[in-house]
């Protein structure tokens, strides 16, 4: 159903409190001060940022950094996000210590229009992750109206994301929002054919749900990754000592045989006596030595997938071919990033999402040649999965 969008907000004045997914990771520069290594997350939210203030509001910003343990925590404290902020949005940002409560109020009563205030991290208080009422209300009580722009966080009923909606006037979609969820509906409800999916990363089971729901819709899925050996070993064939799960061999099975033959699997591996970087390598069809390893998909397999992809006019990707990190076992997954770009370039909508597919997408340097590159992995993959996003459900109908 239609949510409420940002553009149907009256912003002037207001008091707008803001979901924002500035989970971002953090480092420190020469002189020893923490700093935002990757600002991915920050850049995403500016659209609605910007919109906010732009027409006259008070940007009030929340998000959670990482998962800090029984209380604050000065090592997962938004400041340098808020620092980083003003740099991009060229203009001073504030920053609360607290999240909720007298300090904040404070802040808020000096916020002028136009202004962004950043408060600090909401997992700092147990009762954000319980979704508990009292502090959904309290948060509520910041702004005049909510807008949630964490795709990332859009699959977890938290206070801020899910709860805070009860205690407030209106709450509306951001840009980044909606983008994700435009996007997404768009492979599960109106795809054009041909529709290809691409699934790759260690486990199976993090993906089970997603195939099922994609079994119906796609012409091809493409397999990749160490869950390939899941299902290779389930049909039969010698994978070495590649990572298997063996609990869902029978699983894995059953799902090739529903899929009748639109499940492809790599024919060809990299493979390599142990996993290290400089370990030997070399290529093998089929069956994998017992005392050597998968890290890669194979040539033949790069060509085999290439051929299916290029044709496709719809295409979503989650999860690398292989262990990308590694020099020596990024060629599958460099290889299916080029495709992706190759036939974005020729009309096709491409849609890439999840953590290890983005920063493999960005390391070859592809990011800006696919249609949308997704914020948020776990959300991605519950959306595909077919799963409501209480984040989502929670907002205001249009």
């Amino acid at each position: 159903m239609p949510k409420l969008s940002i553009d149907s907000l009256d912003l002037q004045g207001k008091r707008v409190l803001v979901r924002v997914d500035f989970n971002v990771p953090l480092g420190t520069d020469e002189a020893g001060n923490t700093i935002v290594t990757d600002d991915t997350r920050i850049r995403a939210a500016l659209p609605t940022i910007r919109k906010i203030i732009g027409d006259g509001g008070k940007a009030i910003l929340m998000s959670h950094l990482g998962r800090p343990k029984g209380g604050p925590d000065p090592a997962f404290s938004l400041r340098p996000a808020a620092e980083h902020l003003a740099t991009l949005l060229n203009q001073p940002v504030g920053f609360s210590e607290e999240t909720v409560g007298d300090a904040v109020e404070a802040h808020l009563a000096e916020l002028t229009e136009g202004s962004v205030l950043v408060l600090e991290n909401t997992r700092f208080y147990d009762e954000e992750k319980a979704n508990n009422a009292n502090f959904a209300a309290q948060l509520a009580r910041l702004g005049d109206v909510f807008v949630n722009d964490a795709f990332g966080s859009a699959h977890r009923a938290h206070a801020s994301t899910e709860g805070v909606t009860h205690h407030i006037g209106q709450s509306a979609m951001g840009y980044l929002l909606a983008r994700e969820v435009t996007y997404l509906s768009q492979l599960l409800d109106n795809p054009t054919a041909p529709f290809v999916a691409i699934l790759g990363g260690a486990k199976v089971s993090d993906k089970i749900g997603v195939i099922e729901n994609l079994l119906d819709r796609v012409d091809h899925l493409l397999i990749g990754g160490a869950m390939s050996y899941t299902f290779l070993k389930a049909l039969g064939q010698t994978t070495g000592t590649s990572l298997v799960e063996e609990d869902k061999l029978e699983q894995a099975k059953a799902l090739y045989e529903r899929a009748n033959g639109k499940i492809l699997l790599p024919v060809d591996h990299v493979v390599a006596a142990a996993f290290a970087a400089d370990a030997p390598h070399h290529v093998v069809a089929g069956d994998i030595p017992d005392d050597e390893m998968g890290l890669d998909i194979g040539p033949a397999s790069v060509a085999a997938y290439r051929e299916k992809l290029i044709d496709a006019k719809t295409i979503v990707w989650n999860g690398p071919m292989g262990v990308f990190e590694m020099e020596a076992f990024a060629k599958g997954t460099i290889a299916i990033a080029q495709t992706l770009a190759d036939a974005t370039d020729d009309g096709t909508l491409s849609v890439v999402g999840g953590g290890d597919s983005v920063a493999a997408i960005t390391q070859a340097g592809f990011e800006d040649d696919v249609s949308h590159v997704s914020t948020g992995g776990g959300a991605m993959l519950e959306f595909l999965e077919g799963k409501t996003l209480p984040g989502v459900a929670a907002l205001d109908d249009a």
